[in-house]
């Protein structure tokens, strides 16, 4: 008995241990600080590094106005865009949480909420992306995730990143697109890695001619083949009125075999917020996002009551 008894408490303690620890915000950032700057993180060997602004233990919160394009009209709704340092796991890739392996490194994560009316039903789309800032050892993104919820049903979809190429898991009530197991080119940029790309450096993005695989979350609303396209990309200033800030650039993706263009507004100067969003689609349709509001916040922690008040402050 008394063989078994200790390794019990060993068990429970630590499980106790890990539920306290557990939490969907940078690793308890409220209580041990940000935990790629932790002193119980493993030791970072990226070449490559994150701004400070991204080291604050908070997380950039940003809410935008949407007119969503879907169906034949563009739909009023709201997008939230949330960027966060984490440490992530590169073999199991999924967030660090318990810093017990030396398979980690610094990512920047990117959480996508848009939510809009169609008529009378509603459609909650999310997307998050998790890229490294270790772009040398690690030039795409290790893991993109989206799910996508209205009234018809929901849909699911999942790239983990491999040796050459990424797995892409897809769920879907749709017969046609049902259960499937399938690869991605791996040399192929994707849609939804620009975003975090671009807070990191946004002059690292290609320009030219590229393959690039669309948003999960386009393949899905457009039940589209799972494929990379042909598209040409460009990095220029910004020369419209539709969006407020001081020298902004827009990155542009134009795709040539689906008259489908997406421009990306951001400030010129580090850590390059993003002002908002187009997105020209079928049928002359065109999807714009505006800024509302922006805050850095530990918003994690920030589920109690009291705390609802922020959401007046992002006008959401």
């Amino acid at each position: 008995m008394k063989r078994n008894f200790i390794p019990m408490l060993s068990w429970i303690g630590a499980l106790v241990i890990a539920l306290f620890l557990s939490s969907c915000g940078t690793s308890t950032a409220s209580d041990r600080g940000n935990p790629a700057t932790n002193a119980g993180s493993v030791a970072p060997t990226s070449v490559t590094d994150l701004d400070p602004y991204w080291y604050q233990g908070k997380a950039e919160v940003s809410s935008y106005e949407l007119s969503q394009a879907r169906y034949r009209d563009e739909h009023p709704g709201d997008a939230v865009l949330v960027f966060v340092a984490e440490d992530f796991l590169t073999d199991d890739q999924v967030k660090n949480e318990y810093y017990m392996s030396d398979a980690t490194t610094k990512v920047l994560k990117a959480n996508m909420m848009r939510k809009f009316t169609t008529g009378i039903y509603d459609y909650s789309i999310m997307t998050s992306v998790f890229s490294p800032a270790n772009t040398q050892n690690w030039p795409h993104s290790l893991k993109v995730s989206m799910s996508a919820q209205d009234w018809c049903g929901q849909n699911f979809v999942q790239l983990n990143r491999g040796a050459s190429d990424y797995r892409l898991t897809q769920f879907s009530y749709f017969e046609r697109e049902g259960d499937v197991i399938e690869s991605v080119d791996g040399d192929a940029w994707l849609e939804d890695e620009i975003w975090t790309r671009l807070r990191m450096d946004p002059y690292s993005l290609p320009t030219g001619d590229v393959d690039i695989l669309p948003s999960l979350a386009t393949l899905r609303l457009l039940h589209m083949e799972n494929t990379p396209l042909s598209a040409t990309a460009s990095l220029t200033d910004y020369e419209g009125d539709e969006f407020e800030g001081a020298d902004l650039k827009v990155y542009s993706i134009d795709y040539d075999t689906n008259s489908r263009v997406l421009s990306i507004v951001f400030e010129a100067a580090a850590p390059y917020k993003i002002a908002g969003w187009t997105e020209n689609s079928r049928g002359g349709l065109r999807t714009i996002a505006r800024k509302k509001a922006e805050v850095l916040t530990p918003y994690w922690s920030q589920n109690s009551l009291r705390d609802s008040t922020m959401r007046n402050f992002l006008k959401l």
